[in-house]
């Protein structure tokens, strides 16, 4: 018994300085290191961005904390597959001690996963809550009017609907990409509505996007935007011939320009002259119109024109 206790000593104090030098890696890893420096250095484990809204930012931590999870999760079971591959390979003919249960490592096994499970639902939870989460005072609302095969931004003063409430509007055309001027660290609720099909309103930046509805049903979600910049926004569902092409510009400004921005419109100048009183470039840097026509983007040749014109 003395001698089997002697043999299985340097086994265990093995086991323990394995398991003490693989935890002391990991935390010199991720130690001094923040979530986004983690996700830079591995290429966001899959995921685009940060993003540019808190709302963004939240559920990348929460993308990057999963992976880190799961990776030391997977670690953990594929050193255990390869201890058994090893500790218990087969050394004789004879056959090996048959155990037909261990209720520790039972257990162990049935609990943990449930543990995992249930942190991770708890986290995203918490996560999809905040996302979605509504405030009674937003600090500004954007109606976001969505028809074939455009857009329309209407400043407003209030919440719910009503042309009364809109104070400025932009709409965009065939020849003129629409620019949605908005503020950074501001409450932005989107109020959405389509006057024909399904459209979706996605800025890819923003890792969100919500579809918008015909009729008398109105999307509404919040953001609050933390970057400066320009940034493409798309149609996201599938709406007709130019969906590919219906695309609108987001600038966001400091809210001191957001004011400006918005004076310049209500005094009655144009979303050009706005954005150039405020030192921004008057018209779409990111994106271009589309080609109603259908020459330069699609299947037709040269100059031929489509069926009908």
């Amino acid at each position: 018994m003395g001698a089997r206790s002697s043999a299985t000593r340097p086994r265990a104090v093995g086991r323990a300085a394995g398991l003490g030098l693989g935890g002391a890696t990991l935390l010199t890893l991720l130690s001094g290191c923040s979530v986004e420096d983690l996700g830079k250095r591995f290429g966001h484990f899959g995921w685009p961005s940060r993003g540019i809204t808190l709302q963004a930012h939240e559920m990348y931590d929460l993308w990057i904390a999963s992976t880190v999870a799961a990776l030391v999760v997977g670690f953990g079971v594929w050193g255990l597959i390869f201890w058994c591959v090893i500790r218990y390979r087969k050394r004789g003919e004879d056959l090996p001690v048959q155990t037909r249960f261990n209720m520790p490592m039972e257990i162990l096994y049935t609990v943990t996963p449930v543990l995992i499970v249930a942190v991770l639902f708890y986290y995203t939870a918490i996560v999809q809550t905040n996302v979605d989460k509504l405030s009674k005072n937003p600090d500004n609302v954007v109606e976001v009017v969505a028809f074939k095969w455009n857009w329309q931004f209407n400043y407003r003063n209030g919440m719910g609907e009503g042309p009364e409430k809109t104070i400025a509007s932009t709409v965009g055309s065939s020849d003129v990409i629409p620019i949605l001027v908005l503020p950074v660290g501001e409450t932005i609720r989107f109020e959405e509505t389509s006057r024909d099909v399904i459209h979706s309103f996605w800025v890819p930046e923003m890792l969100f996007k919500r579809d918008v509805f015909p009729g008398n049903v109105r999307n509404v979600f919040e953001v609050t935007l933390d970057k400066t910049g320009r940034y493409v926004g798309r149609c996201a569902e599938l709406c007709g011939t130019y969906h590919a092409f219906m695309n609108f510009e987001l600038v966001a400004v400091t809210p001191e320009n957001f004011d400006k921005y918005l004076a310049a419109r209500q005094a009655g100048q144009s979303t050009q002259q706005a954005l150039t009183a405020i030192g921004e470039e008057p018209y779409a840097t990111k994106t271009s119109p589309f080609n109603t026509r259908r020459q330069a983007h699609t299947w037709n040749q040269g100059e031929t024109a489509a069926a009908g014109k």
